[in-house]
């Protein structure tokens, strides 16, 4: 079970450290680390000789192994467990050789083990979240007060600020890192033997199967979970989520560094977004890539949630759908967290731009703050009318002052007072400060003043 998209292309999709943790070195690891627990718990309860266990967690090593042969003989069994147990049990003595996998099915082995994948690749996808999240706080912080034309529908809207905008990056963000710790947190160790009733381990099956969970670090389900996919859909989801929020900064970030735009633009210096054909241009390809990710994401997520619906006691082909679908999504999310904490800590931002755009719409992103001041006085539906008028002259303000109905409740410095795009942010600051509030409130924010 290779790491799909090693290669040229593992540099645009994954991030190095997390694809580490997901290779198959790292998955031949867990499955051993599981095998050593399975000898080791049996022994805490009395199941199987502590000589046996101790001669099983020696061999338990990956440099032991033939990952090429493991590989081939795979196919013939379905699973990649039963030729490791195979060349696990011809490593250890023969008085252990009866202990190697006991109690336990193939599905126990590989669920666990990639529970385990996942836990390993979370610590350096949180770590590199956490930088993301930071770089969104910063920008959200800095840039509190910075008005930006909002588009709605892809059209010129009303003012806002850069901050805001940030801001909603921010919650976005921490939103789907809560999901993500909380999911895997709750990954349990799979131990039920050939249906679930781990028979093979007498009455102390349930106790080896804490002893089990408790050696690897993991939570101790209530029951086995064997055709019980929920633990895998939770992280499922928490990836995906992840996706859509790093996705929704890279689709931001795009549109706001198109060339008639301008108003941000990715950093990283000299020749990094280049084209082949095209020497003047600086394409975003961070935003790019985060935005190729979250277009991916939706359909790994859904393969995990179709296969989980197994049959009976144990499935055919559900549980063999979910592996390559599951890695996959952890590899999509340590890049696109790794490409969103560079692209907002090294953002562009551009505040006169921003300004300029603004400004040359004449004041027309205003309507609504000139009708909002009419209403009192001419009624909500002809003080849109009056404005609706007035939008339509070469000159907004201009329009404004040349309609009677306007000139008779608004003076022009109160209509200029209207047309200023400071005067019309509502309460874009106080949402930005909660949304600080929520960060430094967060495990992200702590993270980081742990940080070294």
């Amino acid at each position: 079970m290779g790491l799909a998209g090693a290669g040229l292309l593992s540099g645009l999709s994954g991030a190095a450290e997390v694809d580490a943790e997901l290779a198959d070195p790292a998955l031949l690891t867990a499955m051993l680390d599981v095998e050593r627990a399975l000898a080791g718990a049996g022994a805490d309860c009395g199941v199987l000789p502590a000589e046996a266990a101790e001669a099983i967690a020696e061999r338990c090593r990956p440099d032991r192994f033939d990952l090429a042969a493991l590989a081939g003989a795979a196919d013939a069994a379905g699973n990649p467990v039963v030729p490791l147990v195979r060349q696990l049990t011809s490593a250890v003595p023969a008085a252990a050789r009866p202990w190697v996998h006991h109690g336990a099915t193939s599905q126990d082995v590989l669920d666990t083990a990639l529970v385990l994948v996942a836990t390993r690749a979370g610590d350096p996808l949180l770590r590199r979240l956490d930088t993301a999240i930071g770089a969104a706080a910063g920008l959200a912080e800095r840039y509190r007060d910075t008005v930006l034309l909002a588009r709605t529908l892809g059209q010129a809207a009303a003012p806002t600020t850069f901050g805001l905008k940030a801001a909603g990056w921010l919650l976005g963000l921490l939103d789907a890192r809560t999901r993500l710790a909380a999911a895997q947190s709750a990954l349990p160790a799979q131990l039920g033997g050939a249906v679930g009733t781990l028979a093979a381990l007498g009455p102390a099956g349930p106790e080896v199967a804490d002893r089990f969970a408790a050696r690897l670090g993991l939570a101790a389900p209530p029951l086995p979970w064997h055709t019980r996919r929920q633990p895998l859909l939770d992280l499922a989801g928490a990836l995906g989520s992840l996706l859509a929020a790093t996705g929704k900064v890279g689709l931001d970030v795009g549109l706001l560094a198109q060339t008639e735009v301008a108003e941000v633009a990715e950093g990283g210096g000299p020749g990094r977004g280049g084209s082949s054909a095209m020497p003047h241009k600086r394409n975003p390809v961070d935003s790019v890539l985060l935005g190729a990710a979250a277009r991916r994401g939706p359909h790994l997520v859904a393969t995990l949630f179709t296969a989980a619906v197994h049959e009976h006691e144990r499935a055919t082909g559900g549980w063999h759908a979910e592996w390559e679908p599951l890695l996959d999504l952890l590899r999509l999310a340590g890049g696109a967290t790794s490409r969103t904490a560079r692209l907002l800590s090294r953002l562009d931002v551009r505040p006169q731009r921003m300004r300029e755009n603004l400004d040359a719409l004449g004041g027309r992103v205003l309507a609504e703050a000139v009708a909002a001041r009419l209403a009192p006085a001419l009624g909500r539906a002809d003080a849109h009318d009056a404005v609706a008028r007035a939008v339509t002259a070469p000159d907004f303000r201009a329009g404004l002052l040349a309609d009677p109905a306007v000139r008779e409740h608004l003076s022009e410095q109160e209509l200029d007072r209207a047309l200023d795009p400071a005067n019309w942010l509502g309460s874009a600051a106080t949402f930005v400060d909660r949304a600080l509030g929520e960060y430094r409130a967060s495990g992200a924010y702590r993270n980081s003043e742990e940080a070294p």
